[in-house]
């Protein structure tokens, strides 16, 4: 194991098992406004208490500000909650807005997922907020609208009731032991819409549990380039996430680096997710503190504008 992994090995799987709970988490039939907050100039308010207050993306083009987990969008688009091959999850969040160059990937991806893999179509998680930033709950990315939650549970053949897509749950891929896929869930057609997604040029990564990655490279036929996309990650059992590059011309952006371009299926690249410390860690003698939330100060400078600018037309 990599020696730098280990000190924040399990604040880093706290946070992202909570994710992976929250992702399974029921959604509101009618969900609560958010009150207002008493003094939101107040420098310390938590710039997650802010973005969630804000119902409608900006005014204005398309514009990337920050990182996947410390920027925002202004100008986001937001994917209609039903197309011919896909449907959103968990409306209560009101987490389906993103680029448009995401919200087009993903209408491209649900009808590749209906003609190679023969689903119906796909089931739509979360994107990001309005205007990104952080969120109140689950995800530390998702704040620049291009990060997106896939579902692994393929589209019903019918349209979904609003109470079913804030009550229904996503199938778990991984068996028990967390060594491999469930043969019985994972099938041949979600290789064909990995393999999909990870094709897009614009996709830099997809994250997936190390278990579904194992499958993905013994189960992979002819050209398998793409398999250098797919990305072992905590919390993803019963989803993948998408990350796209910056878009053309988008100067604020601050992407990662371009990752090796080998499968990643060696067994020294999967041995650490497999190993007994990731599988089954051991509790810390004290739990750790809980880091103070981001503020707004502590943000790109361009996202107090994107936070204050009109609303875009609903």
């Amino acid at each position: 194991m990599n020696p730098r992994r280990v000190a924040p090995l399990l604040l880093v799987m706290t946070l992202l098992a909570a994710g992976g709970a929250l992702a399974q988490d029921k959604g509101s039939i009618n969900p609560k406004p958010l009150p207002p907050l008493a003094n939101p100039n107040d420098p310390d308010v938590a710039a997650k208490e802010l973005f969630a207050r804000k119902l409608l993306p900006s005014k204005g083009p398309a514009h990337v500000i920050g990182s996947y987990t410390r920027g925002c969008i202004g100008g986001a688009e937001q994917i209609p909650v039903n197309g011919d091959h896909w449907q959103v999850m968990r409306l209560s969040r009101n987490r389906s807005y993103g680029h448009p160059d995401m919200i087009a990937l993903i209408k491209r991806l649900a009808t590749r997922a209906h003609k190679d893999a023969g689903w119906p179509g796909i089931l739509v998680g979360d994107i990001a907020q309005p205007r990104g930033g952080p969120a109140l709950s689950g995800h530390a990315s998702h704040q620049i609208g291009l990060d997106a939650d896939i579902w692994l549970t393929p589209m019903p053949d019918r349209r979904l009731s609003r109470e079913e897509r804030e009550d229904m749950s996503a199938v778990m891929m991984v068996r028990q032991d967390r060594l491999d896929i469930d043969p019985k869930v994972f099938t041949a057609s979600h290789v064909l819409v990995l393999r999909d997604a990870a094709r897009e040029p614009a996709v830099q990564r997809i994250f997936v549990n190390a278990a579904i990655k194992k499958a993905l490279c013994r189960e992979a036929k002819g050209d398998r380039a793409w398999l250098s996309k797919i990305r072992p990650w905590w919390g993803h059992d019963y989803h993948f996430h998408i990350r796209m590059r910056c878009p053309a011309g988008s100067g604020e952006c601050e992407g990662q680096p371009s990752q090796a371009e080998d499968e990643g299926c060696k067994p020294a690249d999967l041995a650490y997710w497999f190993s007994d410390a990731v599988l089954h860690p051991k509790p810390p003698p004290e739990p750790p503190k809980p880091r103070p939330p981001m503020t707004l100060a502590q943000m790109p400078a361009a996202c107090k504008a994107v936070l204050h600018a009109a609303d875009a037309k609903p």
